[in-house]
């Protein structure tokens, strides 16, 4: 006699990829749930790797066998892009596009719960307006996520995301500081600034406004916003004004920087504007205006043609960036890209390439960690006994008798593990 699974009783949403995506998760979730979808398992795809869609796939059959009456509902960019692969599955009820996915009247409509129609995707392109989206905060009170752009203008060779996202489209201003009013006035500590080519943002508005110039507002207008952090940036987009915010102390001293490769000829066939030169210049005058900052970036392992020096020249750009948190991608050939139909490399070769940039990369966080052993800081409180310093390492918390997340505490640094710093009562 086999027993029925217990109803999901609300929608469950599961989230593969970047923060942005997690972000996007928590706004689909509340239309789900205000349109009494239960029984509903949405999928949140990525599609920045074949591993990434691969993963996506595997999800969804392991969601159908564990939840065989629920209703499967296919998103992401990987659903944008290829919305028949997924909609090919046995296992899928619904795909609905990038766009489709933010808007409240698409999960209240008749054609999600009863249409004949399983794909919900439209062109992605022809959208030119990202609206504000308002969510209590993804990890309690500690930080909250705001998406001021979405969306891509550029093509380096590599990357399918801008058909996955659309051009890119900013949220105005005063949208922006009207929403990090109400999570301040909400009680969160932080705000993150995020978007999928964030240093694009203000392009398409009116007298197009530097991404600088929506900090410096954020700043002003909202003085009591303790911290404002924002999210990966690229490499040769920072404008002056933003140069002249990193100064702020309410400005978080991290800075994550999309650099890709450590090789001038690589960067040029990733069709990258900034050479290795300008990456270590950026990060000398970040160092410069914040000695405190800690600098993260992506890398890609393995891209095609890739020789052995060039691939030297990542690693030596771990140092000579003075990077602490390594993002390694090993490369897969995206289909519709003009990396795909370059000469590529094996697949041995660029799993041992991208173990070397994670060995170095560990190497990186563990002497960026040894700096704080010792020293006295201020811990975002996140969960239970774990927080964030300004700079993004983890801290573990312990000795403490009540710590509530959102707040920062006082702590000394004793120790590290390799990953994450160990923290106790001043």
């Amino acid at each position: 006699m086999t027993t029925k699974p217990p109803s999901l009783a609300q929608p469950q949403v599961i989230t593969l990829g970047c923060r942005l995506n997690s972000y996007e998760s928590e706004v689909m979730k509340g239309h789900a749930e205000k349109a009494g979808l239960e029984d509903a398992i949405i999928v949140n795809t990525c599609a920045v790797t074949a591993e990434a869609v691969r993963s996506a796939r595997q999800t969804i059959r392991r969601a159908r066998k564990d939840n065989p009456d629920a209703q499967i509902i296919v998103t992401g960019c990987a659903a944008q892009i290829n919305p028949d692969e997924f909609a090919n599955m046995p296992e899928v009820s619904r795909v609905i596009g990038n766009q489709e996915k933010m808007q409240a009247g698409t999960w209240s409509s008749p054609a999600l719960r009863h249409g004949d129609t399983k794909v919900l995707v439209n062109d992605i392109m022809s959208v030119k307006e990202t609206a504000g989206h308002l969510i209590d905060g993804m990890e309690g009170r500690a930080r909250a996520y705001v998406q001021v752009q979405n969306g891509c203008d550029h093509r380096c060779t590599f990357c399918i995301i801008p058909f996955g996202r659309g051009n890119s489209r900013s949220v105005p201003a005063g949208d922006v500081v009207q929403m990090i009013q109400r999570l301040v006035d909400t009680g969160h500590y932080e705000v993150v600034l995020t978007g999928v080519d964030l240093t694009s943002w203000g392009g398409d508005l009116p007298g197009k406004p530097q991404l600088g110039n929506l900090v410096r507002r954020v700043l002003k207008l909202v003085p009591d916003l303790k911290q404002l952090r924002i999210s990966s940036i690229d490499a040769i987009e920072m404008d002056d004004a933003l140069f002249e915010a990193m100064a702020d102390p309410r400005m978080a001293p991290f800075m994550h920087l999309s650099l890709q490769h450590g090789d001038n000829l690589i960067l040029k066939r990733m069709k990258r504007r900034h050479s290795r030169e300008q990456a270590i210049e950026l990060a000398q005058k970040l160092r410069g205006i914040r000695p405190d900052i800690a600098l993260g970036a992506d890398i890609i392992a393995g891209f095609p043609t890739e020789t052995e020096t060039a691939f030297e020249n990542s690693l030596k750009l771990v140092d000579e960036c003075g990077l602490a948190f390594l993002h390694v991608f090993p490369y897969s050939p995206r289909p519709g890209t003009p990396a795909a139909r370059m000469p590529q490399l094996e697949k041995a070769v660029i799993k041992a390439r991208a173990s070397r940039l994670r060995a170095a990369g560990a190497a990186a966080l563990h002497r960026h960690l040894d700096r704080h052993v010792g020293q006295l800081r201020s811990v975002l409180v996140e969960q239970e006994a774990s927080g964030r310093l300004g700079d993004f390492s983890q801290v573990w918390l312990q000795g403490f008798d009540r710590l509530e997340a959102g707040r920062p505490v006082e702590a000394r640094i004793v120790e590290h593990d390799g990953q994450k710093l160990i923290g106790e009562p001043a």
